[in-house]
């Protein structure tokens, strides 16, 4: 049934679409299900890469999917992940994926400004704030490095709260286990949230 709601809507062909989900609680009455594709061909690839070196690919995550386990969700968070010039944007809020969107950016870290990110941004704050009747009350940041500093203050004037770095708030929260931190300081932000998603 997934496979043909999602048929009108994804870039290729349903028959080349590897597809996972998860229930999760709904919002109102009803069903409400996550929904993760990807071409089979490029799974493939990744799964090639690990045969290739003698290990067995048992999961292959999304690492913005994976990074979403370091927030804290008791109140509705909001993670801008940046990647190259790939975005991902998600709200959580008690364990539920509220929005998740991803986009490409029109510049590269290096040249990305504020407002091109709150551009980005704000779809998916929008499309919460209409449908939760609530405003974001948590923002965190992972992917800009040592630029972090330059974008706290018009997302904190935006969106009206704290904004921290991802990985860094979950240290300091305790939520990271010790065994972690290195992947934490060289912010593999993805391979963290991993560890974590699989306890």
């Amino acid at each position: 049934m997934l496979r043909w709601k999602l048929k009108k809507s994804v870039p290729f062909e349903a028959d080349e679409t590897i597809i996972s989900y998860m229930r999760q609680a709904p919002r109102e009455d009803g069903v409400d299900i996550v929904t993760a594709l990807a071409r089979l061909r490029i799974v493939r690839e990744y799964e090639g890469l690990a045969e290739g070196v003698g290990l067995f690919p048992g999961v292959v995550m999304s690492s913005s999917l994976a990074a979403i386990t370091l927030l804290d969700d008791r109140q509705p968070t909001l993670l801008a992940r940046v990647s190259g010039l790939a975005l991902t944007t998600a709200i959580v809020r008690e364990g539920v994926l509220c929005g998740y969107r991803c986009t490409e950016l029109p510049a590269q870290n290096v040249d990305l400004t504020p407002q091109m990110l709150l551009e980005e941004i704000f779809p998916v704050a929008a499309y919460y704030q209409d449908t939760w009747r609530e405003g974001i009350q948590s923002v965190r940041v992972a992917g800009l490095g040592h630029r972090l500093p330059d974008f706290v203050g018009p997302l904190e004037d935006e969106f009206k709260c704290e904004v921290r770095s991802l990985l860094h708030s979950a240290v300091s929260e305790g939520r990271v286990p010790e065994d972690a931190h290195g992947l934490a300081d060289r912010e593999a932000d993805g391979l963290v949230g991993w560890m974590l998603h699989r306890n």
